[in-house]
């Protein structure tokens, strides 16, 4: 009789286990469940599981808490199968200490390190190259020169330039004196065409001049007043008409030009930093590079940072100011310090035929003289939350229950008791939990790790504890 109970006992553990499995195909494929079910139903020979630090793909809560209860069935079903050495008749099940510590979330990334400052060193001079002051990878200061290139044309260029400038001011100046001159002249001519004109009114009124004579003396000081008026008068002087004085500044605009032109000649550096990449060669004309690349790319490499694509789906928990982990294939598995400086206020489109929407970000890399260079890719992990001094808990060890809520299963005495639980800050393999206020936890309380769908509330369990 004793052997067909027991043989109903794990009959019912399998059927549990294939319900649970059942359960899991909208959440994930039979492959990924089948190797995680192998990868995590590990246990010696006495029937204890087998601690496991190999990493797994992060799943969503809900998952979690699915696969940990069918992996929990399986466990019972091989712990039923070798209880042996357990009390005959009980569901053995494994549990660990419940405790206080830290958790925290952790979004992970990644992206291309650059300097903080990069620019691109170009020259629309179509000069030949004579020289390069500089290879990739020496470090300059702002001003410092990089490249020479002929100056020959410039030259001739700036001469003609300054010869039409000195034309234009001389013009101007000749027009100047003209309008002077011609003023007074003008201002003089009618000066005595009035008084002329004066006189001989009152002669007219005293019948001394004729009706024509007076009609002659007043046209003649209106034509001088319209002589007068064709000058230009600024504040009260005669000025040259204003084209000879924009024929000036356009001139001076040329001549500006080209006198930088010739200054660029010398190809300088506009800030301190790191040569990168050199694109020309001596020889070569300055504004016929490789590729139609530019001359010079410098960086600011005394500061790096990382400027990476976040979801529109994770961007809502990033903050600036959250620390961030760095890692790289050249730190030799050593990880250096970030920190998010800088969200971008507007997103952009993922690419790729993907309708997702992306959110750029910006970490500064806070620990200086490493191993770590600008162009490689590293990978970030974002402290997005962070509980201290909570209770912590397995992600596996939450129990789904009917209604939807949360719990853990905890063993005082052998006695299961469900205590409802909040879940707050999530790792990828544990969780903070705050209980109802009616239930209290306190240190060295047995968590059971990943309890099955068959353990209940009351029930009498065999706890197995941990290989060590």
């Amino acid at each position: 009789m004793k052997r067909l109970n027991w043989n109903k006992k794990v009959k019912a553990e399998e059927n549990q286990i294939e319900n649970s499995k059942e359960a899991m195909d909208e959440a994930m494929s039979d492959e990924d469940f089948n190797q995680e079910l192998k990868h995590l139903m590990e246990f010696n020979e006495g029937g204890k599981k087998k601690k496991n630090k190999q990493p797994r793909k992060k799943w969503s809560r809900k998952k979690k808490i699915i696969i940990g209860s069918i992996v929990a069935a399986g466990i019972c079903l091989i712990v039923v199968k070798n209880a042996a050495g357990g009390k005959s008749g009980l569901l053995s099940v494994t549990a660990e200490p419940l405790k206080k510590g830290e958790v925290t979330e952790i979004l992970t990334v990644s992206g291309p390190v650059q300097g903080t400052d990069s620019v691109e060193v170009v020259s629309n001079l179509h000069a030949e190259i004579l020289k390069l002051e500089v290879k990739e990878g020496d470090r300059v200061e702002k001003g410092q020169v990089l490249a020479i290139l002929d100056d020959k044309e410039s030259k001739k260029e700036l001469d003609i330039a300054q010869n039409d400038y000195d034309l234009a001011v001389s013009t101007y100046n000749d027009k100047q004196r003209e309008a002077k001159n011609g003023y007074a002249k003008a201002k003089q001519d009618y000066d005595t065409a009035k008084e002329n004109y004066n006189r001989t009114l009152i002669l007219s009124q005293g019948g001394s001049a004729s009706k024509v004579e007076l009609e002659t003396a007043l046209n003649s000081m209106n034509d001088a007043k319209r002589a007068m008026s064709d000058y230009t008068l600024k504040e009260g002087k005669p000025i040259a008409n204003e084209s000879y004085a924009l024929q000036i500044e356009k001139e001076a605009f040329e001549l500006e030009q080209k006198k930088e032109a010739l200054i660029n000649t010398k190809v300088t550096s506009p800030i301190d930093g790191t040569v990168v990449r050199v694109n020309c060669k001596v020889g070569r004309f300055a504004d016929k590079t490789d590729n139609d690349k530019p001359m010079f790319i410098i960086n600011n490499l005394d500061v790096l940072e990382m400027r990476i694509n976040i979801s529109e789906y994770s961007i809502g928990k990033v903050k600036v100011g959250q620390p961030v982990e760095i890692s790289a294939d050249i730190l030799s598995g050593k990880t250096i310090r970030g920190e998010v400086t800088s969200i971008s206020p507007t997103g952009e489109e993922k690419g790729g035929g993907s309708t997702e929407r992306v959110i750029p970000i910006t970490i500064r890399i806070i620990d200086q003289n490493t191993k770590l260079i600008a162009g490689i890719t590293a990978k970030a992990k974002i402290d997005l939350k962070k509980a201290e001094n909570t209770w912590v808990v397995p992600i596996s060890a939450l129990v789904l229950q009917p209604d939807g809520s949360t719990a853990i299963a905890l063993v005082e005495n052998e006695i299961v008791k469900m205590v409802p639980v909040t879940t707050g800050v999530e790792s990828d393999i544990e969780v903070e939990v705050i209980p109802g206020k009616d239930d209290d936890f306190k240190e060295g309380m047995q968590v059971i790790d990943s309890p099955s769908p068959m353990i209940l509330d009351g029930m009498t369990v065999n706890v197995v504890p941990y290989d060590q």
